[in-house]
């Protein structure tokens, strides 16, 4: 077992995803470790041998293993994709295209419905309740109640199932809607000075991530959790702050975010998490200024631009706000984790060549 290294997993998530996109013009990177390829283009390629040849090159280059599903839908490409990497006499591949749809039935029958991108715990238990367990009996179930119950989503897997695309590929990945920081601590943190410390480093890292994407954020909300495995006494509580103008600058962020869990904090409990989440995104260049409160200067945000490229050319953390602390005892323990084998000059593999 091993401590979480995102400075790793995000280098060599970056690595596979080049890699992929050198076999194809249409791509899509879903997430971390998932992506779309449009092959509409080679028809007259053996699409068996081009899956295969992906898979290899993708696992010389990178070292990492990945699966691959072939299929005329999004849909249909991620149940291949999930076979192929369960049924190891296909060598991590699987192509669906060809097949009859009595063929592709007998597949669609072995897949639990759960298993259907696109359908959620709350779906799959309505679904059970009307005796669809499967893909198949999803696929067969009148289009009508379907759209009814699971609205234009739900028609749209089920025409997928039947091999109609109806999604397309985002080449483009689109802004988020909310960004998220959260992490659990170390160890339990009591103190107010603790939280406060922690806080400021999350929402550090929240405007960080706004700014990338060119954003600017209306809503800030905060909220600390004690650890409810633990037999002893539990608390939960957040609280929401909503700005005249909407901004991603640090240092308004976290001024807001300190105030906040001043509100919230409750002395006399051993907290194990807090979070900070960003909401009510807008572009920037959209933002509407208030007369009585503009938080993002021309020089504010100059600052915010120097702060952002010392960190991306030093290291995250570089440069911070003193709010965030510096022995921070409250960090998340990482004793055992893997060497930043790919980010960090210190830590590369080194390789020994023996002359026989």
């Amino acid at each position: 077992v091993l401590s979480s290294n995102y400075a790793l997993y995000g280098d060599m998530s970056q690595r596979v995803m080049e890699t992929l996109s050198q076999f194809t013009q249409e791509f899509e990177i879903y997430s971390i470790d998932e992506s779309f390829l449009s092959l509409s283009g080679f028809k007259y390629h053996s699409l068996d041998q081009y899956a295969q040849k992906i898979k290899n090159t993708v696992e010389k280059w990178t070292g990492i293993p990945v699966t691959v599903g072939v299929a005329p839908t999004k849909t249909l490409a991620k149940i291949a994709s999930r076979i192929a990497k369960k049924d190891k006499s296909l060598g991590g591949v699987y192509n669906l295209t060809g097949l009859s749809q009595l063929e592709i039935d007998h597949i669609l029958e072995k897949v639990p419905v759960g298993k259907v991108w696109g359908i959620g715990r709350q779906s799959e238990k309505r679904l059970k309740e009307h005796s669809i367990s499967n893909a198949k009996q999803f696929k067969y179930a009148d289009s009508k109640w379907v759209k009814q119950y699971f609205k234009i989503v739900g028609l749209r897997t089920q025409e997928e199932l039947w091999g109609k695309s109806c999604l397309s590929l985002d080449e483009i990945p689109a802004p988020k809607k909310q960004i998220i920081c959260s992490r659990s601590f170390g160890r339990p943190v009591t103190g107010l000075a603790d939280l406060k410390e922690a806080v400021s480093e999350y929402t550090s890292q929240a405007a960080v991530k706004l700014r990338k994407q060119r954003s600017v954020a209306k809503i800030l909300q905060i909220y600390i959790t004690t650890n409810y495995f633990k037999d002893e006494p539990q608390y939960y509580n957040a609280t929401q702050v909503t700005f005249p103008s909407a901004t991603s600058d640090t240092f308004e962020l976290v001024r807001f975010a300190c105030r906040s869990v001043e509100k919230i904090f409750k002395p006399g409990y051993r907290y194990k998490k807090a979070g900070v989440l960003l909401t009510g995104l807008i572009p920037e260049n959209e933002n509407q200024i208030n007369m009585f409160w503009n938080p993002y200067t021309t020089q504010k945000q100059k600052l915010m631009e120097c702060l952002d490229s010392i960190n991306e050319r030093y290291g995250m953390g570089s440069v911070q706000i003193a709010s965030a602390g510096i022995v921070k005892p409250w960090q998340m323990r990482r004793e055992i984790k893997s060497p930043n084998y790919t980010t960090c000059w210190s830590e590369i593999p080194i390789v020994k060549a023996i002359a026989s």
